[in-house]
């Protein structure tokens, strides 16, 4: 059976800021012009971008908000649990994993600009996915969530901030 370290080193995975294990494995060779897109996006974007993305069970994706929908679409592992914050406050959870019968989801999306984590379900396993953003990412449409801002924002919600923020 596959490990994580298995595909951390055949896929070339490198550290993500936000936590896990990533690689950019696509990138549109198009772009679409600033005036082309919403005003929350300072320049062009290419039409679509691409990354496998791994989180083990000792680490964590934290809290984060990108510009674009996210799409995350399950390929190895166990299933792992992606908790969002919508700008409303709005909470809601999907389980990303390969047991339809119990509630898991091959892919879903994460909506732009909602604050979204994700942690694996399982100990000592890890989860392999992919991150499909259009328009494509670019680090100058993440932020990651600060504790202490979030905890104000959304004080209903501390338990899962302190859960995927870090100090």
């Amino acid at each position: 059976m596959k490990n994580a370290e298995y595909y951390i080193k055949a896929l070339g995975l490198k550290k993500h800021p936000e936590g896990g294990w990533f690689t950019e494995v696509y990138r549109s060779d198009e772009t679409i012009s600033k005036e082309n897109l919403p005003e929350r996006f300072p320049g062009e974007r290419n039409f679509s971008t691409s990354i496998y993305f791994l989180l083990t069970s000792e680490s964590f994706s934290a809290l984060h908000r990108i510009k674009s929908d996210e799409l995350w679409h399950f390929h190895a592992g166990s299933a792992c649990t992606i908790y969002m914050i919508g700008e409303a406050g709005n909470y809601s959870e999907i389980i990303l994993g390969n047991d339809l019968d119990n509630g898991e989801v091959f892919q879903c999306v994460i909506p732009k600009c909602v604050w979204f984590g994700a942690k694996v379900n399982s100990t000592e396993s890890f989860t392999l996915c992919g991150c499909t953003v259009s328009p494509g990412f670019d680090f100058e449409d993440f932020e990651l969530g600060k504790r202490e801002e979030l905890v104000k924002l959304f004080p209903q919600h501390k338990t899962v901030i302190e859960k995927l923020t870090r100090k």
